[in-house]
Order: structure tokens, then sequence, then C-alpha cells
């Protein structure tokens, strides 16, 4: 079944050198391949100050709130929700602090 339509991958015979490997061409050289760690201008500035403060809620606060958490009021909320909200911001905040523009 032939079609007009090229929206699709089309073989070109003329991309490729004689040993088989596709021929560079000037859309091939779009990326220049990863950036090495140490030369990424990457410091442990404010934002990894802020991931390091929701470690501290979600890691030592919120567990003494479950502690502390009065039995009568709300035994459900005490261990299902208040450790997932510090968690929820904590993988939030660390998301936001690793992306960066």
């Amino acid at each position: 079944m032939t079609s007009s339509d090229d929206s699709g991958y089309v073989h070109d015979p003329s991309a490729f050198d004689d040993d088989g490997t596709r021929a560079e061409s000037a859309d091939d050289n779009w990326d220049d391949g990863p950036v090495h760690p140490e030369q990424v201008d990457r410091e442990f500035d404010w934002r990894g100050w802020v991931v390091v403060g929701m470690i501290v809620v979600a890691f030592i606060i919120a567990p003494i709130a479950i502690t502390l958490w009065p039995p009568g009021v709300g035994y459900r909320f005490a261990l299902l929700i208040l450790p997932l909200v510090p968690a929820l911001f904590l993988a939030l905040t660390a998301v936001w602090a690793t992306t960066r523009p």
C-alpha cells in the first residue's frame, strides 16, 4: 500500500555511508551531548536549604506531631494525614529544587 503522506519514516539510502552507518548532516548536530557534572554551575544555595527544611519537617516534626496528637481527636487523621502532607510537600519541594531553567 503506497501513500503520498511522508509524515512517517521513509528510508533514504543516500543518508547512509558505504559501510551502513548513517551519514552526519547539519540536522544531526542539534545536541552537543551531555555536560559533565563538574562543568555545570550548581551550588547548594537557598533551594537546597528549603529541601533540608522540608526533610526536618517530614522526618522530625511530623513524627513528633503524630506522637503528641491526642488519641480522642481523629486517630485516622493522625496516622494518615499528618505523615502524608509533609511527605507530599517534601516530594514537591525536591522536584522544584532540582529542576532549574
